[in-house]
């Protein structure tokens, strides 16, 4: 049953794919604008599925952060409908010309921008996640195949009937943005290992299990971050005040966004002014505080660190706290036990944050601004499908540009090659 429903699902979207890209921008913008109402028009059975999903995720176990992802209010559904909105004022990247040259024997050459095609995206818990995907593909003229937890199966289920809706209006295919309608894990390990053919590239979002099946199994290319260990390194010369509210809000704003702090390093050099305020504000703000010896002295409530708390990406109200000598060694803390996804410094020191924005080697890398804004709407993105720690075609926030690839067009006159 799973490989016959994944088949028509495939072909469905490998199908709308060309007819997507042919899409003009104004019949795009139609549909995410109607998607957009149709969100705030059916807020209520939103949230009643939600409560839903809500009631059966607490029942299985869920730890507080993941409630937290897969929690929907008004704020949060007015939050989709915005973001579905600022996707559709972005400009349109296809067919947008990224160069053009004429070479010496008279052809003109041309990169332009094109879409991926069929995209998989595979993720847990965030039902936002569906609007943001769904949209961010529909405006890159991309056909999308989305596989949502089955913890929020009954809010992907209603979101994706409101960009269904929104095709509908924009007389699209439905299959541009189809929702896998079944939780059966194997559902999964199809799209990873049997749907080459019709999917042009896997992006998951989730948690570190899912990403490493992903990586494991997937037979087209992923792209995918592990986690997010993000460091705010408070450096001699940043100001307490400043340095407390950056501390506080990457850690404590949302402890299970991928962009909340998970350690705290701060250099010997200001340990005396700095480290006891810093871990005295988190400790009231409800954080757990695990340090290494100096920052244990500070109070007897900090739980001694051990080696794998470094490594460690908590998504709760955890943080791990160290000193360290200065701003290399906080690089050289960063490069052993970062995951390479945002890493903020806090200083007055224009010399010091030169060197940590030039060194750390990390997709996002902030100076004096809290690591949540590791987040494709603050960039001005719109939204985003998440944060690519990869190297190779997309790194950041993964927004409308980042799902799109380019081809070169060739205008001759009768030229031939010696």
């Amino acid at each position: 049953m799973v490989a016959e429903l994944m088949t028509v699902i495939g072909r469905a979207a490998r199908e709308a794919a060309p007819l997507l890209e042919l899409a003009p921008s104004e019949q795009k913008n139609r549909a995410l604008k109607a998607a957009a109402a149709s969100l705030r028009a059916r807020r209520g059975e939103i949230l009643t599925a939600n409560d839903g999903d809500m009631h059966g995720a607490a029942a299985q176990g869920a730890t507080g952060a993941m409630l937290d992802r897969l929690k929907l209010d008004d704020s949060r559904i007015e939050a989709m409908a915005r973001g579905l909105e600022d996707i559709e004022r972005l400009p349109d990247p296809i067919g947008t010309v990224l160069a053009e040259w004429t070479r010496p024997n008279g052809m003109v050459i041309q990169r332009r921008r094109v879409p991926l095609g069929v995209i998989g995206i595979i993720y847990e818990s965030r039902p936002n996640v569906t609007a943001d995907a769904g949209a961010l593909c529909l405006k890159s003229s991309n056909a999308v195949i989305l596989r949502g937890g089955s913890e929020s199966a009954r809010s992907n289920a209603i979101i994706h009937a409101c960009l269904q809706e929104g095709l509908l209006a924009a007389d699209l295919p439905r299959a541009c943005i189809q929702l896998v309608p079944i939780t059966d894990r194997a559902a999964v390990g199809y799209m990873l290992a049997e749907m080459s053919e019709e999917i042009d590239v896997i992006v998951p979002r989730g948690g570190k299990d899912l990403i490493a099946r992903v990586r494991e199994q997937a037979r087209v290319p992923v792209i995918g971050h592990l986690e997010g260990v993000c460091h705010v390194y408070v450096d001699r010369s940043a100001n307490l005040k400043m340095a407390q509210a950056i501390v506080l809000n990457a850690k404590m704003r949302r402890t299970g966004v991928c962009g909340s702090a998970e350690t705290l390093l701060v250099d010997r050099g200001c340990a005396a002014t700095h480290l006891r305020p810093l871990i005295q504000a988190l400790l009231e703000a409800g954080c757990e505080v695990r340090g290494d010896e100096p920052a244990a002295l500070t109070d007897p409530r900090v739980k001694p660190a051990a080696e794998q708390d470094w490594y460690t990406e908590y998504l709760d109200a955890i943080i791990a706290v160290r000193v360290v000598d200065g701003v290399d060694a906080a690089i050289a803390h960063i490069r052993q036990y970062g995951s390479q996804h945002t890493d903020c410094i806090v200083t007055d020191s224009g010399a010091a944050a030169e060197r940590f924005l030039t060194r750390v080697d990390s997709a996002i890398v902030l100076h004096n601004a809290s690591t949540q804004f590791a987040d494709g709407g603050e960039f001005g993105m719109g939204a985003e499908i998440g944060i690519s720690t990869d190297k190779f075609h997309a790194r950041g926030p993964v927004g409308v540009e980042q799902l799109t690839s380019y081809k070169y067009l060739v205008r001759g006159s009768g030229q031939v090659r010696d």
